[in-house]
């Protein structure tokens, strides 16, 4: 399993996704689920996936490839004008590498499923995020519905809908995201740390800051610590119920 989030800010755009999978209680790895391409003063594009990791790992490399290839007619992240189109190259390749795997014999909309998180900016244009889904069709976050979500979702979405404002700084931002992904790991054994993370800072068009917070680091220790407490006090205070 998996879990995911894309945030839309103000200030720009937050991701961070976890790196557990596992094909059985016995067989569990660390696989990076983002991805970054970049050209510095023009565009910064990242993709967290989520399903079947043989579909997710030939779809980005599917997207470098052609993205470091002469050919014009080769559609490339690093190539189309805007954050839509780079959308719509996600979409279609994520249908072409499903199609594939469906013409060998099992059926795509079961086994080789993914879900993928599109966000970024190019330059003339603004920071966008989108969720594209197995099918090659996708939509995109707005004022409504200002973040997306894949993998295990269930756990970690009402700390989001709860807490999060569109101009809260990333340091904010960042809380509040490991919130979610601490209740999510507590909840569910197929999602846990390290956690990869991306800060895009609007109108750069450049990496932010990056890093990786693995499950021993002492910010998220106090995060997931004092949550716990906040929880427990926050009950506390609540009147009993009368019988």
């Amino acid at each position: 399993m998996t879990y995911c989030v894309g945030m839309m800010l103000e200030r720009g755009l937050v991701f961070m996704s976890d790196t557990r999978t596992n094909a059985g209680l016995d067989n569990i790895s660390t696989f990076r689920k983002m991805s970054i391409w970049e050209t510095p003063g023009d565009r910064s594009i990242t993709l967290m996936s989520a399903g079947n990791l043989a579909t997710t790992q030939a779809v980005v490399s599917l997207l470098d490839e052609r993205s470091k290839s002469h050919d014009e007619r080769a559609p490339s992240l690093l190539a189309v004008p805007s954050m839509f189109q780079a959308a719509r190259i996600v979409a279609d390749t994520l249908r072409e590498v499903i199609a594939s795997h469906a013409n060998t014999g099992q059926r795509a909309d079961s086994s080789f499923n993914a879900t993928l998180i599109l966000g970024g900016q190019i330059k003339g244009g603004p920071h966008r995020l989108f969720l594209i889904y197995p099918e090659g069709n996708f939509i995109e976050a707005a004022k409504d519905t200002p973040f997306f979500q894949i993998g295990e979702t269930k756990y970690g979405r009402p700390i989001l809908v709860r807490a999060y404002e569109s101009d809260m700084s990333f340091e904010a931002a960042m809380k509040l995201l490991l919130v979610s992904f601490d209740s999510t790991t507590k909840a569910n054994l197929t999602v846990g740390a390290p956690f990869d993370f991306h800060c895009y800072d609007k109108d750069s068009l450049k990496t932010g800051q990056t890093g990786r917070m693995a499950s021993d680091d002492p910010y998220f220790q106090s995060v997931s610590q004092g949550w716990g407490d906040a929880l427990r006090e926050a009950l506390d205070m609540l009147p009993d119920f009368s019988l």
